[in-house]
């Protein structure tokens, strides 16, 4: 499965939302201009502006509105990753050096900056104070993850809850944002927009997990970063957690010069993978992933069968199911 597949619907007006990027990040100043561009040919899956146009879908809404709140949370993402490198100092993005490693942190901190203002400024253009709402909570919380994670960088003591907690707060409520942006511009019940925001959320959290084993499983070819960041920049994903949990002492060890040395350095990666599959880490993980993409689909049961509900149901197997 591929992300063509899921978005063969709305492709036509992912193009569009493409366009719409590119009149947005626009501007008279070089600098911005050159950024803006380079972040718009840096790729992505753009699965969240997909989201926002397949839930409007579903009750048959699809016009520029839509497009336009597509880019707005493709713009927040966008900044948020900018603001994301900054803090893990990272060198690489979807394959290639990141902003900060180009353009250095202050100019990006000051990009990351005027994307979130830019797609506020966006949004206000429509009056709707619901979807404001929304985003201001969004970003909001997205901060408020960051600093959970900052504050718990380097322990070993992370508990699963707080994990999920912060996976929730920095990935899957923009996914639920989404979802329920979409639901408000299909004039949805109020049951009907709560599903489709449950359904975001789930599915956010799928994606995250599953991103929690790829950095550990994958390749940098397939990653577009190099494989272990995380615990480079010190963070304990799931699958860590549980093998220090249930492991043994020299598990824990091991775990601990890792983040100690912030790298696969004298423990190679090979071993931690051992110790994963043999304890069977990454397989509940990946049972808590699939779990999550079968509540996702669930909720969509309570809307009328048409393509754009097939779509999205395809949507959180793919997450699910993805190796990139």
């Amino acid at each position: 499965m591929n992300p063509r597949e899921v978005y063969r619907l709305v492709e036509d007006d992912l193009s569009q939302v493409e366009l719409e990027l590119a009149r947005q990040t626009a501007s008279d100043i070089p600098l911005i201009e050159r950024i803006g561009q380079y972040i718009r040919n840096s790729g992505g899956k753009r699965i969240r502006p997909g989201l926002v146009l397949l839930s409007a879908r579903l009750f048959g809404r699809r016009d520029p509105m839509c497009l336009r709140f597509a880019a707005i949370v493709e713009l927040v993402h966008s900044a948020t990753l900018l603001h994301d490198d900054i803090i893990d100092d990272a060198k690489v993005r979807r394959g290639r050096p990141s902003v900060n490693a180009r353009w250095g942190n202050e100019i990006t901190v000051l990009m990351g900056d005027w994307l979130y203002m830019t797609s506020f400024s966006l949004a206000l253009t429509k009056r709707d104070f619901r979807v404001l709402n929304i985003l201001a909570d969004v970003t909001r919380k997205m901060v408020e993850g960051e600093l959970l994670q900052l504050s718990l960088n380097g322990s070993l003591d992370i508990t699963e809850e707080q994990h999920l907690d912060i996976s929730t707060r920095k990935t899957a409520i923009l996914f639920s944002a989404c979802t329920q942006i979409g639901a408000i511009l299909g004039s949805a019940s109020e049951d009907q927009e709560e599903r489709l925001r449950q359904y975001g959320l789930d599915v956010g959290i799928a994606f995250q997990l599953v991103d929690d084993i790829l950095d550990l499983t994958s390749t940098e070819s397939k990653l577009g970063k190099p494989v272990g960041s995380d615990l480079s920049e010190g963070k304990l994903t799931l699958p860590l957690i549980y093998l220090v949990r249930d492991g043994r002492a020299e598990h824990r060890e091991l775990v601990a010069t890792i983040l100690r040395e912030r790298g696969f350095r004298s423990v190679p990666r090979e071993t931690i993978l051992q110790l994963l599959r043999r304890h069977g880490a990454l397989d509940r993980v990946l049972e808590k992933a699939r779990d999550h993409a079968r509540r996702a689909k669930e909720q969509l049961a309570a809307f009328p069968p048409g393509d754009a509900r097939a779509a999205l149901s395809l949507l959180p197997d793919y997450i699910v199911e993805r190796d990139w």
